[in-house]
């Protein structure tokens, strides 16, 4: 028996009351994985330090983290229209809470990488929880339900910051997976109990694995050697071996999915302007942003030499706690925006306000309330405009027939732009080094390079397709009349 479902409306003017136990799991879920890349920020040099390992060698722990994002994001994604929602987000708490117990017990880099690349997988939740809420609420329920859980993708209001910090400077980065542990079993209870079993949207079972491998090869093979470059070379037979063998398996990738029965991308899809503009905007967005507010500015924020030489616990208060605690508040007020203004407006505009704001803070690097101020500023446009306004625009104009796509793409790009923003700045400190240590040159080229990555952004930001009107209209007679409850036949 084939099984269908619909959408009915019925009265009442949200559908988010009687939600919030699932909104609380999914919240707890998502945060599991998220403070493992917002509490380890601060505690970069502690890794470093303890692991007896390099810059580079960590950088590189970052890149796969965020690389590993992308490829689970686009691999459970496209699993879930077939398996259902729920039970990938089960299998996304299970391998979290295993790739933190590897870097609990690390005893050298190596393992705390292997460790890493399970938490990156994780990062397919945000995704889940998000096909999940737009399969189960209105889009107006929809919106506020996704700027709640966007906001966490800043961490804990900024708390998570200050404690990570704390914890470099007192037991360890150790204890950051200890923490990370307990909430993403918390995350696991609570999915497994106040998720509902959304049923799948394909009754296509076939996957494409041969698809999935290569494009797991390519993307590693380049944002390896982009990480690695500066350390090994860039004319050395090692990095170019990964840039154009990653090269190559991507141009696999491409060719492949046009005779795959089922592709890991539809190729029709990503050629149209709903779809490359905004990946390419997301890409670029987090490469730029992400990559100084994750590798650069903690680095130089406590760097002695060339830095402002604070503790962990200091450059944790002064440049992340601001940005994640506004976009705590901002994310859930662009979620409630996004349907009125339009998702594609709400990105333009952030793009924009991203670009002119990280110029400040290029310009004024030294000047450390400018930078304090810059970077706050960011928890609206950043924090708030961006990162909800890109999830909810893939999530409302992805083909109906494939609702995981466009949302599983744009979620493995947020993972590319962040590796590749890694991996950037990592190249750029690396080959700004003397024998002292970093230079200033090194810093100033990693947010020269987050800027160019900003611009390209906003270039393609305008690029995006405005929305069919009619739809528009559908989802605003949603939004002030009465939520969409699913009917099953």
């Amino acid at each position: 028996m084939s099984t269908s479902h619909g959408r009915t409306r019925s009265g009442g003017d949200s559908d988010l009351a009687g939600r919030g136990p699932m909104l609380l799991a999914m919240v707890l879920a998502v945060l599991g994985y998220q403070i493992n890349a917002t509490m380890l920020s601060p505690a970069l040099p502690d890794v470093i330090e303890r692991l007896g390992t390099t810059t580079a060698a960590a950088g590189l722990s970052q890149t796969l983290f965020f690389l590993m994002a992308a490829i689970g994001q686009v691999t459970l994604a496209r699993l879930s229209d077939q398996r259902g929602r729920k039970p990938m987000m089960l299998v996304c708490a299970v391998v979290l809470i295993v790739g933190n117990v590897l870097c609990v017990l690390a005893p050298n880099i190596e393992v705390f990488i292997a460790g890493r690349i399970l938490q990156g997988v994780s990062a397919a939740m945000f995704t889940l929880a998000f096909l999940t809420l737009n399969q189960t609420l209105s889009p107006a329920g929809f919106g506020k339900a996704a700027g709640v859980v966007t906001a966490v993708n800043g961490g804990l209001a900024g708390v998570d910051a200050i404690a990570g910090g704390q914890i470099a400077d007192t037991i360890g980065f150790r204890g950051i997976f200890v923490c990370s542990t307990l909430i993403a079993v918390a995350g696991l209870l609570g999915v497994r109990r106040y998720v509902p079993d959304v049923p799948p949207t394909t009754t296509d079972t076939r996957f494409d694995s041969r698809g999935i491998a290569a494009l797991a090869l390519g993307l590693t093979g380049i944002l390896v050697g982009l990480a690695q470059g500066a350390a090994w070379g860039w004319t050395s037979p090692l990095t170019l071996g990964f840039l154009l063998g990653g090269l190559a398996a991507l141009v696999f990738f491409v060719l492949s999915q046009k005779t795959a029965a089922n592709p890991v991308i539809d190729l029709d899809v990503l050629a149209s302007r709903r779809a490359w503009p905004l990946l390419i905007t997301t890409i670029c967005t987090l490469g730029g942003a992400f990559g100084a507010i994750a590798m650069t500015i903690p680095l130089f924020s406590q760097d002695a030499r060339v830095g402002l030489g604070l503790s962990a616990v200091a450059a944790a208060v002064l440049f992340l706690t601001p940005i994640q605690l506004i976009g705590v508040v901002s994310a859930p007020l662009t979620g409630r925006l996004g349907p009125r203004l339009g998702w594609r407006t709400v990105v333009v505009a952030g793009a924009v306000s991203n670009l002119v704001i990280f110029v400040f803070a290029t310009v004024f690097l030294h000047n450390e309330w400018i930078l304090v101020a810059s970077l706050a500023a960011l928890g609206f446009t950043y924090g708030g405009f961006m990162l909800t306004g890109l999830n909810g625009l893939a999530v409302t104009t992805a083909p109906k027939d494939k609702p995981g796509s466009l949302s599983g793409l744009n979620g493995a790009c947020f993972g590319i732009g962040a590796s590749l923003g890694i991996a950037l700045a990592s190249a750029m400190i690396t080959g700004g080094s003397d024998a002292g240590g970093v230079t200033e040159a090194g810093y100033q080229h990693a947010m020269y390079a987050a800027l160019a990555l900003l611009a390209v952004g906003v270039v393609t930001a305008f690029l995006i397709q405005r929305p069919d009107p009619a739809q528009e209209a559908a989802d605003g007679d949603s939004e002030q009349g009465r939520p969409l409850v699913l009917t099953h036949h």
